[in-house]
């Protein structure tokens, strides 16, 4: 399989290196080499490299282009390199070591054959105490020696042979000092000094003048001047029908993550926030003081949080009240608020006891902001026991701005956990179900397919937060919730019965994503001594979660004579699911800590369950390290499907259209896991949604290849975002759908079995990436799609090679606007088919024609 690093215009390649071939011919057989890690404004954001002939004048190669960064830790600020030190090892590869920070006692290592391609990082443990600055290395009686200080100034040394498994670390009085400070461009940096062959530097050269050009390319955006086109553009679409292909018919579907408060407070329809009272300061890691037990409640009694005896272990904190008089209560907010409307009804419930002897009912009600009761219903005399007790609620008047007020009809110790507020209105009517409206709108896609329940979610923050599935399942009381690595709180509410359940609502396939035995690649260090994905679930554990993926297997597709298939039958599935896919891993860091866990869960799976197609992962990036060696596993585990994700510019996609032409259709098919159009400011809008069908109009061609595809994030509540742009915001009462949602929809509702190629081609050949078209059959149907990226209108000619759709009524659905238009909806027309399809395509539009026989 042909998987470039880096794929761009040969012309722009080209034009990019011929100044090389061109250089005079008296070039310096070596020169020194310089390599840092910059220190203006405490950068530290990678591998850099200056070149000298004379070791005094220092000419950086791009002095802000980083040729390897540090992949440890958190987001952003913590993935520093300090102190870089490069040498040549006996192997014949350039190693590179660093150090991480302040804190912790180990050090990053990687390799490279030429110091343009880097291989895997790795973080080895050098000490379990102190931390490891300024690390160095030599070679001697075949091992190396890495040398680094502590926090006081005190040497150490330690030998390794593998670069995985070293020596208790001693005291040294011999600390290597082989780094120097040089000037380059102006500030003191300290590195390592080699001396190479010259090639190396124009190798290094070359890489750095590529990625300039892709910068380039990356930074075109759609908007031309009219100007440019003073004869009027036209356009012919020859469709080859002799040449059609079988494609996916499972190309198109939809990525659910709870992520901007998509799944508590957003899809699922629960009303109460906080219901068992098991939000924690954790949550969002102790940067919101009142996220606690009492978020989202208030009490006119005495309200306190107790744990001793409670409902279940998973769900250890309740409600304590000690009402003194009549008429105190405790209130519920919900999510900004409790939605109600006139005339529907709500489904209340929640766990009660009392130790006090004289024992009473509730009184709950439904209450607007000025304090009018527009809905109530009352429980019977509570018991000493913890009992579940349910009513139904109909409100009297629609009400966006509700509270829910609980008011014990009694005096003494009341304690209350579970309290829930449900619509009986739910997508489909289920039980603990989903937002109708929310639910609907997904369902309005078409999806054949639902990722769940996320990307980073699903492998967590550190390993105590990977997404457990089984979890998520049984009674709610049981389940146990979880810190949301976005920054709030899981209820769980939401689980795999549900997701499973949604699917099958939505006739479209699930596909799971469990972890990989590692946690996310920007995890703290949370039950790890290092941060970080490097610390993956030990392997003595690994047996345990290698059995939990599989029970997931069995929980779905079991009978239900079996342990988990009889679970799900308990919850109200006799039948199976009828799982198929099951991902592992997400765009996960691709190290040998990934790959061990990785190949263990996959042998696993392939061997007890052979028909479940599993899906891999090559990382965050559609090019680098990660994506060269996940494709490595790929081929040599010969995987079925991999998980590609990428996150581009309009002027990627212009530019990439053929970036799956070359793949190999022999080898590991392609799940677009993630993937969306970028702008500065992270609008969505006319030209993210056309960049995006662009690049669907490429994936449609390559459907035989990339066969599922899913657009990401779905969803986005307002005010709660951690991850712009989304496909579709919302508030309490609104859906907003985006006008990339749109582009999905036309896709989703204009997929096809067999992919048609055409010959396009145009009057005016200056701007030939801005126009494309794509033709899919299905039984009785042919659709055509039409992208146009100029700022005129052009007229299009589409020749229809099927005499049974001749003479026939077509329908012609436009998607067009100003680049800007972030309200632009699709507009749907009848219109008539005689041989060919006569139309003119609006200045930046998405056109579908849908013909049937």
């Amino acid at each position: 399989m042909f998987q470039p690093i880096m794929k761009f215009n040969l012309k722009l390649l080209l034009l990019i290196l011929l100044p090389l071939a061109y250089a005079k011919a008296s070039k310096p057989d070596s020169v020194y080499l310089f390599a840092y890690s910059t220190v203006k404004n405490n950068n530290h954001n990678g591998l850099h490299f200056a070149w000298s002939q004379d070791k005094t004048n220092w000419i950086a190669i791009g002095p802000e282009h980083s040729f390897v960064r540090c992949d440890y830790g958190r987001w952003g600020s913590q993935k520093k390199m300090f102190s870089p030190y490069l040498f040549k090892g006996n192997d014949g590869l350039w190693h590179l070591i660093w150090s991480l920070n302040d804190t912790d006692g180990a050090v990053g290592h990687v390799t490279s054959p030429d110091l343009v391609y880097w291989g895997r990082q790795t973080y080895p443990i050098l000490t379990e105490k102190g931390i490891c600055q300024s690390p160095e290395a030599t070679f001697n009686n075949r091992s190396y020696q890495v040398t680094w200080k502590d926090k006081n100034g005190e040497a150490y040394i330690a030998s390794t042979k593998d670069w995985v498994n070293y020596s208790t670390p001693t005291k040294t009085a011999n600390a290597l000092q082989q780094k120097q400070k040089l000037t380059v461009s102006g500030n003191v940096e300290e590195g390592t000094l080699v001396k190479v062959p010259y090639s190396t530097v124009e190798n290094l050269i070359n890489s750095y003048r590529i990625s300039v050009a892709k910068g380039m390319q990356g930074a075109e955006r759609l908007a031309l001047s009219p100007d440019l086109f003073k004869d009027p553009v036209s356009m012919k679409v020859t469709l080859l029908p002799n040449q059609q292909k079988k494609i996916s018919e499972e190309l198109l579907g939809i990525f659910f993550e709870d992520i901007n408060y998509s799944a508590d407070g957003g899809i699922y329809a629960e009303l109460v926030q906080n219901r068992g009272f098991e939000y924690n300061l954790s949550d969002k890691e102790g940067r919101d003081k009142n996220w606690n037990a009492f978020k989202a409640w208030s009490s006119t009694a005495d309200f306190s949080i107790d744990s001793l005896n409670p409902i279940h272990k998973n769900t250890s904190k309740y409600a304590s009240l000690l009402i003194k008089k009549k008429g105190e209560s405790l209130s519920n907010e919900g999510f900004d608020g409790i939605a109600l409307k006139a005339g529907e009804k709500y489904d209340f419930s929640l766990f009660a006891r009392t130790p006090e002897s004289k024992k009473g009912g509730l009184l709950v009600q439904l209450v607007s902001p000025n304090g009018e009761v527009i809905g109530s219903t009352s429980i019977p005399k509570i018991t000493s026991n913890w009992k579940k007790y349910s009513s139904v609620i109909t409100a009297s008047k629609t009400e966006d701005k509700a509270k829910l007020v609980i008011i014990p009809q009694q005096t003494g110790r009341v304690h209350l956990d579970m309290v829930s507020l449900f619509p009986q209105n739910t997508f489909k009517n289920r039980k603990n179900g989903l937002r109708a409206d929310l639910a609907q709108a997904l369902a309005d896609m078409k999806p054949k397919f639902v990722r769940f329940p996320g990307g980073c979610v699903a492998h967590g923050d550190g390993i105590q937060n990977m997404y457990r599935w089984e979890n998520t399942i049984g009674p709610l009381e049981t389940r146990k919730p979880l810190r949301n690595l976005w920054g709030y709180h899981q209820t769980a509410g939401l689980g795999y019965f549900e997701y499973f359940q949604f699917c099958e609502d939505l006739e479209a396939e699930p596909v799971p994503i469990v972890a990989a035995g590692v946690p996310c690649q920007n995890s703290a260090h949370h039950g790890c001594a290092i941060g970080g994905q490097q610390g993956g679930i030990p392997m003595e554990e690994m047996d345990e979660y290698v059995q939990s993926v599989l029970n997931l297997i069995e929980y779905a597709n079991g009978d239900i004579t079996t342990v988990w298939g009889k679970k799900r039958a308990e919850a109200g599935h006799p039948k199976p699911f009828n799982l198929k896919y099951i991902g592992v891993g997400n765009e996960d860091l691709i190290t040998d800590i990934f790959e061990e866990r990785f190949k263990l869960i996959n042998d696993a799976i392939k061997k007890k369950y052979p028909e479940i197609t599993v899906i891999g992962t090559v990382g965050p990036f559609n090019e680098g390290t990660d994506y060269v060696e996940g494709w490595k596993i790929a081929d040599e585990m010969k995987l079925d499907m991999v998980d590609e994700h990428y996150y581009q510019s309009p002027g990627w996609y212009l530019n990439n259209q053929d970036f799956y032409d070359s793949y190999d259709r022999n080898k590991a098919k392609v799940y677009l896991g993630e993937y969306a159009a970028h702008i500065p400011g992270r609008h969505n809008n006319i030209e993210t949604a056309l960049s995006e069908a662009l690049h669907m109009i490429n994936l449609e061609r390559n459907a035989d290849v990339v066969t599922m595809t899913s657009y990401a994030p779905l969803l986005a509540k307002e005010g709660y975002t951690q991850w712009s742009p989304d496909l579709i915001y919302f508030n309490n009462t609104e859906v907003k759908p985006t006008v990339g949602y749109y582009v999905q929809q036309l896709f989703g509702l204009n997929s096809g079995k067999y992919y048609v190629p055409n010959h396009l081609s145009s009057s005016n050949n200056n701007f030939p990436k801005r126009l494309a078209a794509s033709a899919v059959t299905n039984d009785n149907e042919i659709i055509i799609k039409q992208v146009n990226l100029l700022p005129v209108a052009v007229s299009s000619t589409v020749d229809i090679p099927y005499g049974e759709y001749h003479n026939k009524k077509a329908t012609l659905t436009v998607l067009s606007g100003d680049l800007s238009d972030k309200n632009a909806k699709p507009v749907t027309q009848s219109i008539n088919i005689e041989k060919e399809v006569k139309l003119s395509l609006p200045a930046y539009s998405f056109s579908v024609i849908k013909i049937s026989k």
